[in-house]
């Protein structure tokens, strides 16, 4: 049998007690673990990295259990306080002459219990390292690395050395010289980041995706739930799982929530063994760090947040104050973000983009976009780490500054993408709200709670106009307007464009509603003398004339608002869209003035940057030709128009209608008019009681 030690540091062998349960089968792990074998037969140096709780010293425990089972180990020599690297080995024999594999591990908390030496004092893990090799237990001597050569000379050994974090620097010069002058010695380490020494193969291990490969599959990380799950329960004898849809799709998003770290996954199964998985599901939803299990083998792994924060103690302080500060950051974000976000109070801007690669490098951000890319490198931080972020920015009481901060950088972005927009550059303002889209949206649900962000939180709302009216998203920017308007009492402007915004993305999922937010939205727009907003006004009123069926009250409001609305005028519907919608209210009546106003909005200003008014426009004459019998136009018209679209971005509104207009051209059918031409709202829209003075009654 292969002899193994499992003790801490310099102590003394420890009891049977003192190792904890066996951990379970890895699971989800089947090409990371064959990856790592290769490099092993391959490589004399290979690191295992990735962030707390991915599982490294598991994989890296299981690839030396299989070279001891495969005959090519002799002895473990253990270092560490019931740890998987010492288990997964333990009671594993070997036969011949083989090499020696030795398992060192810094103990937990990165102190060294037999010298009493902090994390990183000189030659710390040099003499653990020799003294497992001497077989000396409990009485730690200086040690040269010179020596620690000589003795390793003697003998074939594969080294493990398991989280070696505390003690990095030290690792990366004692192993540089080991190999140097030892040319048996392999060495097999984990830890956050690499050691960066040459010809080191490094396997970076990412979390276990909780996406399942195909239809039929079934995600990792919900497999390795499921496993642990059972386990738990059936040590209890208490908990119960039906395996019905409602407690699948609760495992699907803890598994999701927690990312798929298997640490979080683990700890969140044995809470849900104490329980119930939807319970877990819920609390989950909010915030991770209170999950715990006090029965895992390792200490700092029976707390989530104690894993974490064994990283952030080995961070230097910049590196803190940049976790904790980006931690207000939904989502993915780039540099230029986080230097915005993160900077002041000693910390210069400057000084960020270098603290974001070493936490991308300790797996506390993961890169989203190649950072040697032509665009700036973006992050996403790791939902833990965001958590635990989270509380010492809330410890520091900076949250306030934070958000603040946020609620400014985001203003910026979404005055960019609205100008973007309208300066003719459309896929890139969509582009931009795609990539921001987490953080806009953390910022718009937080500005109610802080009234003096009201005003530059409903003027964002304002400025993606576009996005809620184009993109399929009129319920969410409904839901900011109707929540933001009554907090800005002062601005009489703001608050005719946002119920005028809020109207058109009401119309026809509530028309009642939409007619209540109109009435309000006209005063209002008149004493601000903003006629852009007088002619949306009655754009939208054209709208429910339209869907009423009142074709001649809706010809008069579309042009009335296609000659009120100026051409070239930021912050909603162009000109052309109002001539696009008259022409499709005259074609059943008046082909010819129906072309002509189809025409009119074709030879707009600016149309040629305006791909989404194009493409109504494009729409209003198919359309119109299709009413008139000129089928073969009309099809060869909507065709075009689809084909110009960029398939890289979200399909506008507009696509169905032009589709709709296609198959009803292939099957020989008049088309009705339309009437639905925006997204649909939700119905009973509650109007604001309080926004303006004295505007809204």
């Amino acid at each position: 049998m292969a002899d193994v030690w499992t003790r801490k540091g310099g102590d003394s062998a420890p009891s049977a007690e003192d190792s904890g349960p066996v951990p379970g089968p890895l699971v989800g792990r089947e090409r990371e673990s064959q990856d790592l074998r290769t490099l092993l037969e391959k490589h004399r140096l290979v690191t295992v990295a990735g962030e707390v709780g991915v599982g490294k010293s598991r994989l890296a425990a299981e690839a030396v259990a299989d070279v001891v089972a495969q005959g090519a180990g002799e002895c473990v020599l253990g270092v560490g306080e019931g740890r998987p690297a010492a288990e997964a080995v333990a009671g594993v024999g070997a036969q011949g002459a083989v090499p020696r594999i030795m398992v060192v591990r810094w103990p937990e908390g990165g102190q060294d219990a037999g010298s009493g030496a902090g994390p990183g004092s000189p030659a710390s893990l040099t003499a653990a390292v020799m003294e497992a090799a001497a077989g000396i237990h409990g009485r730690r001597g200086a040690a040269g690395v010179g020596a620690l050569a000589d003795r390793l000379r003697a003998a074939d050994v594969l080294l493990f050395l398991d989280d070696v974090d505390p003690v990095h620097a030290e690792c990366v010069g004692m192993v540089q010289t080991l190999l140097e002058f030892v040319p048996s010695l392999r060495v097999l380490v984990t830890a956050r980041r690499p050691l960066g020494l040459g010809g080191e193969a490094v396997l970076r291990l990412a979390p276990l995706s909780a996406e399942p490969a195909d239809e039929h599959g079934t995600a990792p990380a919900v497999e390795l739930f499921l496993d642990r799950f059972l386990d738990r329960s059936l040590e209890r004898a208490g908990a119960s799982f039906d395996a019905d849809d409602s407690d699948l799709s609760s495992v699907a998003d803890i598994c999701r929530y927690v990312g798929g770290l298997p640490l979080a996954v683990e700890l969140a199964a044995d809470q849900a063994a104490r329980s119930s998985v939807g319970e877990v599901a819920e609390r989950l939803k909010e915030h991770q760090c209170w999950l715990s299990a006090p029965d895992m083998a390792a200490p700092r792994h029976r707390s989530l947040r104690d894993a974490v924060a064994a990283a952030y103690v080995l961070c230097d302080r910049d590196e803190r104050i940049v976790w904790a500060r980006a931690s207000i950051l939904a989502g993915d974000f780039d540099e230029s973000t986080a230097a915005f976000v993160c900077a002041g109070g000693g910390l210069a801007p400057a000084r960020v983009p270098a603290c974001l690669t070493r936490l991308a490098a300790v797996g506390v951000l993961t890169p989203v976009r190649d950072p040697g890319g032509i665009r700036e490198p973006r992050y996403r931080m790791a939902p833990a780490a965001h958590d635990f972020g989270s509380e010492r920015l809330r410890e520091a009481r900076e949250f306030e500054v934070a958000a603040e901060r946020r609620a400014i950088h985001f203003h910026r972005v979404a005055a960019l993408a609205e100008n973007l927009w309208s300066l003719g550059s459309q896929p890139q303002a969509v582009r931009l709200v795609l990539d921001e889209a987490d953080g806009l949206r953390a910022m718009l649900e937080y500005a109610p709670r802080r009234p003096e962000l009201a005003a530059a939180a409903l003027e964002s709302v304002l400025n993606l106009w576009f996005w809620w009216a184009v993109y399929d998203a009129a319920d969410e920017g409904r839901r900011h307007l109707l929540r933001l308007l009554p907090m800005c009492r002062s601005d009489t402007l703001l608050i005719a464009r946002g119920l005028c915004l809020a109207a058109c993305l009401t119309a026809y999922g509530d028309p009642y509603g939409a007619s209540e937010l109109l009435r309000h939205a006209w005063p209002a727009a008149v004493l601000a003398g903003d006629d852009a907003t007088i002619g949306r006004i009655a754009h939208v009123q054209g709208m429910l004339a339209l869907h009423e069926g009142d074709l001649e009250r809706a010809t008069e409001q579309f042009q009335e608002a296609a000659s009120t609305i100026p051409a070239n005028v930021p912050g909603g519907l162009p000109p052309a869209v109002s001539l696009a919608a008259l022409a499709v209210t005259q074609a059943g009546q008046s082909p010819r003035a129906a072309r002509r106003s189809a025409r009119r909005a074709l030879s707009q200003p600016g149309m040629r940057g305006d791909a989404w008014a194009c493409l109504v426009a494009r729409y209003a004459q198919a359309f119109v030709d299709h009413s008139d019998g000129r089928t073969g136009r009309a099809r060869l018209r909507a065709h075009r128009a689809l084909a110009a679209l960029d398939g890289r971005l979200p399909a506008p509104h507009g696509c169905a209608a032009l589709r709709d207009l296609i198959t009803d051209i292939d099957r020989g059918s008049r088309s009705g008019l339309p009437t639905a031409t925006v997204p649909r709202g939700l119905t009973g829209v509650a109007i604001p009681a309080q926004a303006g003075s004295g505007i809204l009654g």
